[in-house]
């Protein structure tokens, strides 16, 4: 199978990467290194394995056969998307046109990696994949969220008029090694902060919830859901759901820091819960995620202190 890769050099993508070549895939990785890094990949070693620079959002040329187009371009941080909006919106309509006419054109398989921020800051807890959603378009995180449900009904729009066979994955928080330092999500932030005995920022209350997946689960999911005969949206994520003051302490603990938490504004439109129901990914995928809060933050904890000690 050869595959490409569009966000290839990203977090989650650069990931994904590393299994398809394990799994004897050919990999065309591109990304734009907007957000991505060349580090994400400097490990890969294997001529199975081509890095080709480009914007999506541009037409995309690629030599030879492909099997399938799996589109993980877009800026996916709250920093990110409030400093980069109209890149945001350009990758999530433009990229995701130009990624899906070349599925066509080589009449391959797609898959678009979509996010929990369609369901917004949600009113049916936990989400199921036929909850529409409750996203504020015009507000601050509209950028992301409307860019994402436009792939989406993009992708179900060429699967149903020029019959694309297509998937799509709706991400729930993941987190891992390869998450930059800077990234803003609540687990890079955290740990980072706890490295440095720098007390841990927790917006509002501490009380909103999340459910944090560890990324070798999600790209374990992901490569069930390309094998699967599906082409509504299937929900990846993990159903503990636990606080964000919960999480921040768990990092304390886990990196034997003294930091103490502070608390600051809850930002507009942040969502309350996050939960997904994974009942559709169990029936159909045979998919569940193996790797606990625990063991998870454990290595990517170490992999930030090896990062640390390079800087």
């Amino acid at each position: 199978m050869r595959v490409l890769v569009t966000g290839g050099a990203g977090f989650i993508g650069s990931h994904l990467c590393d299994f398809l070549l394990a799994k004897g895939c050919a990999v065309v990785c591109m990304d734009s290194l907007l957000t991505g890094s060349v580090d994400n990949i400097a490990h890969i070693r294997n001529d199975r394995f081509l890095f080709v620079k480009h914007d999506v959002t541009n037409y995309i040329v690629v030599d030879g056969a492909l099997d399938y187009v799996l589109h993980f371009a877009s800026p996916a941080s709250p920093i990110d998307y409030m400093e980069l909006p109209i890149q945001t919106l350009k990758v999530g309509a433009l990229g995701t046109h130009k990624a899906l006419g070349l599925a066509l054109a080589r009449k391959a398989k797609f898959l678009l990696a979509s996010t929990s921020e369609v369901y917004g800051d949600p009113l049916e807890h936990p989400q199921r994949e036929e909850y529409w959603g409750n996203v504020n378009p015009v507000g601050p995180r509209g950028v992301y969220d409307e860019a994402k449900r436009f792939a989406e009904a993009m992708t179900m729009a060429y699967h149903r008029f020029h019959g694309v066979d297509s998937r799509i994955v709706r991400i729930f928080n993941t987190y891992g090694p390869r998450m930059r330092l800077t990234d803003g999500r609540a687990i890079p932030t955290f740990i980072s902060q706890a490295l440095r005995n720098e007390p841990l920022t927790v917006f509002g209350d501490g009380g909103q919830t999340r459910s944090f997946t560890y990324v070798s689960d999600l790209v374990d999911g992901i490569w069930r859901l390309m094998q699967a005969s599906i082409n509504d949206p299937v929900n990846l994520g993990n159903p503990r759901e636990m606080t964000l003051l919960e999480l921040a302490r768990r990092v304390i603990a886990a990196s034997g820091s003294t930091s103490d938490v502070v608390f600051r504004p809850l930002p507009v439109d942040d969502p309350k819960v996050r939960q997904p129901d994974i009942t559709r990914a169990r029936e159909v995928l045979g998919w569940g995620p193996k790797v606990d809060v625990e063991a998870g933050l454990a290595e990517t904890i170490a992999w930030y202190r090896r990062v640390e000690r390079r800087s």
